[in-house]
Order: structure tokens, then C-alpha cells, then sequence
């Protein structure tokens, strides 16, 4: 498989030390079971977390199968994130162009072909990322629609105006959103749709708790503040149309993953920052005008 590397001509993917440093973090942590083994299930890989109340049987019955039938919830409840982000999306045609900026194993973008049977390009700056996820649109036999590039989401070379609708799933916190969205705006058309799932902490505690910390810490991240979206979108021609809380939704699988194998320590600032209201999950979505 052929790896697209084509940004604005001349300039490199990764740009800074904190981009190697990223991209580093997302090639090394190559066989993390937290992702893997989800996506086995089924062949869709996420790189984000789920909503929606897991189905408490899972936590009974014979206790050999136990972890198994967890990880197969962990995994529904991910797909269902995915599956409204794309609700999110607006009028959508087979003839239409979409980018999964930030677009990790693919999961959410094979998830948009099958549902609108449309081309949709994903960029990464994890070359690992990249190929993983060029081999299982092979696999799929939809290389020739789903296509994944070892680019930079903040020059993505993709011609202006050229995508009827973009997404971020869970890595807005990796970039500057101001220099993010006009890129966004540039590929936009007016009437545009962007649509965002994110992470940001509570303005109105007064900064990063400890927890919120933690997490940035852990992923090697910089999660912005609420207020940041806002500003950011309205600086580059964004009207949002949709903001939804969904905080509460999120709960219920962390707490389900604390209890699975595939936990890794970071369940529990994730829980104490939405319980203490100090972090927010939110949906976005934007119009570009």
C-alpha cells in the first residue's frame, strides 16, 4: 500500500517536536489491548471512548467468559459514538467527499462509507495508523473509496472547498484550533458541515484540575477549555447548530471499562473530572458560513 505524504508542497508533515512526540507516542503504543482487541470483534478499530448505559448482564454470568462479554459492550458502546457523530454530519450523498481529521485504525470512516456510500479520506500523523488503516480498507475492498494519508490535519493539501463535511473524533486536543478550523474553513464550502466529540476542561472551575492533568499527561495532550471551541469556530466562519452535553452519557463506560482487562489506570482521572464537573464531553456541531 502506497502512502500518501503531499501536503502544501515543501512542508513537512511534522512540523514541531510536540508532533514527533505525538506521532512517536501513537507508533510505539502499536499493540495497546484497549484498541485492539475491541476492533477484533468486528473489524471496526476506534480510537475513542463510547456513551450509553452498558447492559449490566454483562457483569453476570459464568465468570470465564466475563472479560470477553465486557469488552464486547466497551465495544458496542464505542461504536454507538461513532454512529452519532455521523448522524451529526447533515445531508449526506454518495457523491460527496468527507475527512476523519485525526483518523487513528479508520473505524469511524468505514463506518461513514458504508452508511452514505460516499469517498472519505482520513489523515494521521501515525504512519502506523496510516498503514493499518490502508490495509483494512484493502481488506474491506474499499480502497477505492476510503483512502488514508500520512498527513498533517492542520495542512491536509486537500484542494479548497473539496469536502461536504469534516470530523474530529476525540484529537482536537493535540492542535491549536485556531489554526485547525481555518484549515477546516478552507476545505469547507459555505454550508458546510463540522461536526467534533471532544474532551475540555470546565471553564468555570478555573483551569485543568488534577485530573484533567493526568489525562493530558497520559496521552501526551493539551486539552483546551470549553470557551476555546467557541472562539476558535467563530474566529474562522463557524456557527454552531448543535451543542450537546454528553457527559453523562459517557460515565457508564468508564465505569464498565474500569472493570475490564483492558483497563490501563486512566479510568479513574477520566471518572473523578466528569463527576467533580471539572472536564465535559461534548458534541459540536458547526455550519460553516
Amino acid at each position: 500500500m502506497t502512502v500518501s505524504t503531499t501536503p502544501t508542497a515543501g512542508s513537512p508533515v511534522l512540523r514541531t517536536q510536540y508532533q514527533k512526540s505525538v506521532a512517536a507516542y501513537w507508533n510505539t503504543n502499536q499493540q495497546d489491548p484497549v484498541n485492539l482487541r475491541l476492533g477484533e470483534i468486528d473489524g471496526l478499530y476506534h480510537h475513542h471512548y463510547g456513551i450509553g448505559n452498558y447492559d449490566p448482564s454483562v457483569l453476570a454470568g459464568p465468570e470465564q467468559t466475563r472479560d470477553e462479554r465486557i469488552i464486547a459492550e466497551l465495544h458496542r458502546l464505542e461504536t454507538a459514538q461513532a454512529d452519532m457523530l455521523l448522524s451529526y454530519l447533515g445531508e449526506i450523498g454518495p457523491s460527496d467527499r468527507l475527512l476523519d481529521a485525526g483518523s487513528g485504525r479508520g473505524g469511524t470512516s468505514f463506518m461513514a462509507n458504508q452508511r452514505f456510500g460516499c469517498q472519505v479520506d482520513g489523515v494521521s500523523i501515525s504512519e502506523y495508523q496510516v498503514d493499518f488503516a490502508n490495509r483494512q480498507a484493502t481488506d474491506r475492498r474499499v480502497a477505492d473509496q476510503v483512502r488514508f494519508h500520512f498527513r498533517n490535519m492542520l495542512d491536509t493539501g486537500f484542494e479548497a472547498g473539496s469536502r461536504q463535511a469534516v470530523w474530529t473524533n476525540e484529537t482536537t486536543m493535540y492542535v491549536d484550533l485556531f489554526e485547525l478550523y481555518a484549515e477546516f474553513a478552507r476545505l469547507l464550502p459555505f454550508g458546510g458541515r463540522y461536526v467534533c466529540i471532544t474532551g475540555c476542561y470546565n471553564d468555570v472551575t478555573g483551569g485543568r484540575s488534577r485530573a484533567v492533568s493526568q489525562i493530558d499527561e497520559h496521552y501526551t495532550c493539551n486539552i483546551h477549555p470549553r470557551s476555546a471551541y467557541f472562539k476558535a469556530l467563530a474566529a474562522n466562519r463557524f456557527v454552531p447548530i448543535h451543542v450537546i452535553d454528553l457527559t453523562s452519557a459517557t460515565i457508564p463506560y468508564w465505569e464498565l471499562r474500569a472493570q475490564s482487562s483492558v483497563a490501563t489506570g486512566i479510568e479513574d482521572p477520566f471518572l473523578t473530572a466528569y463527576r467533580e464537573g471539572s472536564f465535559h464531553y461534548l458534541l459540536i456541531a458547526a455550519d460553516r458560513v
